[in-house]
């Protein structure tokens, strides 16, 4: 083996490695729009990846492959790898998945993850794993001895698959050119080990719809997306009236310009809390998950910090959503909810926590009793949070049990539970919008028994 047949082959170890992980990565983003980013979402398709990637190196051992032509073989396994690239990572076929899932009454994230994965995450993983095989069985031809170099390369690959898909290509190129980009350097590979004219002209049938589906004018003009990085796909839409900022497939703020009215809980947390706060001195208000800056947007008296892990929020609700820039008095800051409430000493007047999506994509350190004890140290006195949450209204799931079980945890007293638009209790699916409420003012635990109950009194004590 010659010193630059060697090279080439290392050269596709890295590369293998590299296209995997950045696959991976690209997949775990596009999924998040339909059935979040919890541990267990992560871990089903982690698993999948990685199982069948551990088949792909066993099978890779067979002897029957000896007198094969490897060449071919890999040829054919980095085009699949790339066809497969485009179809399981490319937003409009993504979302035609999902649809047709929705359809057949398929909804558990689980379940839709499950096959989603098998289906897409079993073949490809599968060739990452037998490509590192059969090249590593070609280098050992060489020197026996080469098996750390095949690990490092393939590792470095894949190191650099992560690294850059997540801190530059995904936030600063785009999930859609990162998708081109994988497809593009699969279809390098199998031109690379087998240069014929069929082998670029597949590749070239390939980068096609690839481009087409992908590129920037069709995911803006098509499906309406203003950004599709790392944290968020993003965009806005025109129902009626009113205008619709959604954010990961879902819908996170309303806008009616001629009404200058909001979703209904914005309302009702706008009419019942912002607006009718007395003009004595200017209220400091958090809100945490910006959405589309609705709560109090036409409130220019009062200070407000938005926190949001999404940078581009501001602009694309200025721009495109709400159509005018903030207000002075709206201070937009980038960061985790979490983390900011653990690093800023401000006390607030009111606290909105907007952070929940819905039932099926929660984040999950948002709902612990330990995040709640954070927030509670963040409310001035005769403070009050407001917490929206989307459940059932009556306790008809256990993760609205448990949850409002940690929320009273944390918020023992003086606490309202506030269902917001029409709902019915008795019916299965009493899914709402429900507002958790806390005031935060002394309460000393008391209860009225038949043997006390001071109420003649307790009613004029402050």
């Amino acid at each position: 083996m010659n010193r630059k047949l060697r090279t080439w082959l290392v050269f596709l170890i890295f590369l293998n490695g590299y296209i995997s992980l950045s696959l991976e990565l690209v997949v775990l983003r596009q999924l998040s729009f339909w059935v979040g980013s919890s541990a267990v979402i992560t871990s089903i398709i982690m698993g999948m990846f990685l199982g069948f990637m551990s088949l792909g190196y066993f099978l890779g051992e067979s002897k029957k492959i000896a007198g094969k032509n490897i060449r071919n073989i890999l040829c054919a396994s980095f085009i699949i790898i790339a066809t497969l690239a485009l179809l399981a990572s490319s937003f409009p076929f993504v979302l035609k998945y999902f649809v047709w899932l929705y359809q057949w009454g398929i909804t558990s994230s689980v379940i839709q993850t499950f096959i989603y994965s098998f289906i897409f995450l079993s073949v490809g993983p599968f060739l990452f794993g037998f490509n590192t095989t059969l090249l590593s069985r070609c280098l050992h031809r060489y020197n026996t001895n080469y098996t750390g170099n095949i690990m490092a390369w393939d590792t470095i690959g894949s190191v650099l698959g992560s690294l850059l898909t997540t801190l530059i290509l995904m936030p600063f190129v785009g999930v859609n050119n990162t998708v081109m980009l994988i497809v593009l350097l699969a279809a390098v590979a199998a031109i690379i080990t087998r240069p014929k004219w069929w082998t670029v002209l597949i590749c070239v049938a390939i980068m096609v719809p690839t481009f087409m589906v992908n590129r920037d004018s069709v995911q803006r003009n098509k499906y309406g997306i203003l950004v599709n990085n790392a944290n968020s796909t993003i965009s806005v839409s025109q129902m009626g009236d009113a205008r619709v900022l959604m954010m990961n497939g879902l819908p996170m703020s309303v806008y009616n310009h001629n009404t200058e009215s909001m979703a209904d809980y914005i309302n009702y947390v706008n009419n019942n809390f912002i607006y009718t706060m007395p003009m004595n001195r200017a209220r400091n208000i958090l809100v945490l998950g910006a959405g589309g800056f609705t709560a109090g947007i036409n409130d220019t008296y009062n200070n407000y910090t938005f926190v949001d892990i999404e940078h581009t929020l501001r602009d694309v609700s200025e721009k495109y959503f709400l159509g005018k820039k903030l207000t002075d008095n709206k201070k937009f800051v980038v960061q985790d909810a979490s983390q900011f409430l653990k690093n800023t000493d401000e006390q607030y007047d009111l606290i909105l926590v907007d952070v929940y999506s819905n039932s099926f994509q929660v984040p999950e350190g948002f709902i612990t009793a330990e995040f709640m004890q954070r927030l509670k140290s963040r409310v001035a006195p005769n403070g009050v949070v407001i917490m929206n949450m989307i459940v059932s209204m009556s306790f008809n799931d256990k993760y609205t049990q448990v949850f409002d079980n940690t929320f009273h945890t944390v918020f023992p007293h003086n606490t309202q539970r506030q269902a917001v638009g029409f709902v019915n209790p008795w019916v299965g699916d009493d899914i709402t919008n429900v507002l958790y409420i806390w005031y935060n003012r002394e309460n000393d635990g008391r209860i009225y028994t038949i043997n006390k109950t001071p109420v003649i009194y307790d009613r004029y004590i402050k």
